[in-house]
C-alpha cells in the first residue's frame, strides 16, 4: 500500500462530500426487486441478513445450522479483508454493493480500518444499512456511513481512498469495465482493490447454458462476466500486480450442502455446483494495486 491517509483526516465523507450525484432510474429491473420489495437478505438460504453464498473452509457439513451459514458469510468477508495489508488502522476503504451493511460493520469491529463506507445502488438496500447498523454508526460517527453510489459512478474524489472492496455483488454490475475505472478514479497510488466473486467461463455457449441452469443469468439478475475480461480491465485501467485465486472449493459444496436442507431439491440454486463442476463459473478472489 501506497500513501496512507493520515489519522487526523481519517473520516468517513459527510452527505455534503458526496459527489456525482446518481440516476437511480440505472438500477436494472431485476435488481431493483430483488434487493428492494423481494428483499433477499430474508430468504432461508442467507440466514441472517448477510447476501452470499459464504467461505465455508473448517465448517462440519455434515448437518449445517444457520449460525454456520452466517459463519460461512462473515468468513467470505475476512478472507478479503485480510488482503488489506497493515496497518490497518490508517486506511481509508469503501465497499461497493454494501448491500446490508453487515460487512462494513465487520471490518471496523474486528480490522479496525480508519473509516468504511458502503456504498450501494439500491436505495432500499442503503436505508437497511443504516436502519441494521444504527448502533456501529452512532458509536462510530466519524469512521463508517452508507451512500447511494454505483459501481461506475462512486460517490468519491479522485485518489481519496486507501481501499476498494466488493463481496459478491459484481456479478450483479452490467459491465466491469466502468467499475475497474471508477476503482482506479478513487483510489491513492498504492492503493488496494479486493473484489469476491462468480466469474464465467468465457464465450456464448457458457452464457447460454447457464441461462438453462441459472434462473439469476436467465432474468438478468446477473451477468456472465468471464474473469479474463475483468483482469484486462484492471490492467488497461492503470492497476499492476492483477492476481486471481479460485476459492470453489470453499464455497460450492458447502452452499450445496446448505441448500440441501433449505430449499426444495429442484430448486434452480442447487445448479450452482453443477455449474461449477462442468466449468462453466467458479468463485474467484481478483486482488490489484494501483499505479
Amino acid at each position: 500500500m501506497g500513501t496512507y491517509l493520515g489519522a487526523s483526516d481519517a473520516r468517513a465523507p459527510t452527505e455534503q462530500e458526496i459527489q456525482r450525484p446518481m440516476d437511480h432510474n440505472r438500477i436494472p429491473p431485476t435488481v431493483r426487486r430483488t434487493y428492494g420489495v423481494d428483499d433477499l437478505s430474508t430468504a432461508p438460504s442467507f440466514a441472517g441478513g448477510f447476501i452470499n453464498f459464504g467461505y465455508w473452509q473448517g465448517i462440519d457439513l455434515t448437518a449445517p445450522t444457520s449460525e454456520d451459514r452466517v459463519r460461512s458469510q462473515e468468513q467470505l468477508y475476512r478472507r478479503v479483508l485480510r488482503d488489506f495489508p497493515e496497518p490497518r488502522e490508517r486506511l481509508r476503504l469503501a465497499e461497493v454493493g454494501c448491500g446490508r451493511g453487515l460487512g462494513t460493520a465487520l471490518a471496523l469491529r474486528e480490522f479496525r480500518f480508519a473509516t468504511v463506507t458502503g456504498v450501494d445502488i439500491h436505495p432500499d438496500q442503503v436505508e437497511r444499512a443504516r436502519a441494521v447498523n444504527a448502533r456501529a454508526l452512532a458509536t462510530y460517527p466519524d469512521r463508517l456511513a452508507y451512500t447511494l453510489g454505483s459501481a461506475d459512478e462512486l460517490p468519491f474524489p479522485d485518489a481519496s481512498l486507501d481501499g476498494v472492496y466488493s463481496v459478491e455483488a459484481a456479478q450483479h454490475f452490467r459491465e466491469l469495465t466502468g467499475f475497474a475505472r471508477e476503482s482506479a478514479r478513487v483510489l491513492r497510488p498504492g492503493g488496494r482493490l479486493v473484489v469476491t466473486t462468480f466469474f464465467t467461463a468465457p464465450g456464448p455457449d457458457a452464457t447460454e447454458r447457464l441461462k438453462i441452469l441459472l434462473a439469476g443469468f436467465a432474468d438478468g439478475l446477473d451477468v456472465a462476466h468471464p474473469l479474463t475480461g475483468f483482469t484486462d480491465d484492471l490492467s488497461a485501467s492503470g492497476f499492476a500486480d492483477v492476481a486471481t485465486e479460485s476459492i470453489g472449493t470453499h464455497v460450492w459444496p458447502g452452499l450445496d450442502r446448505y441448500l440441501t436442507d433449505t430449499v426444495p431439491t429442484a430448486h434452480w440454486t442447487r445448479n450452482f455446483l453443477t455449474a461449477w463442476r462442468d466449468g462453466l463459473l467458479d468463485y474467484h478472489v481478483v486482488t490489484a494495486v494501483r499505479l
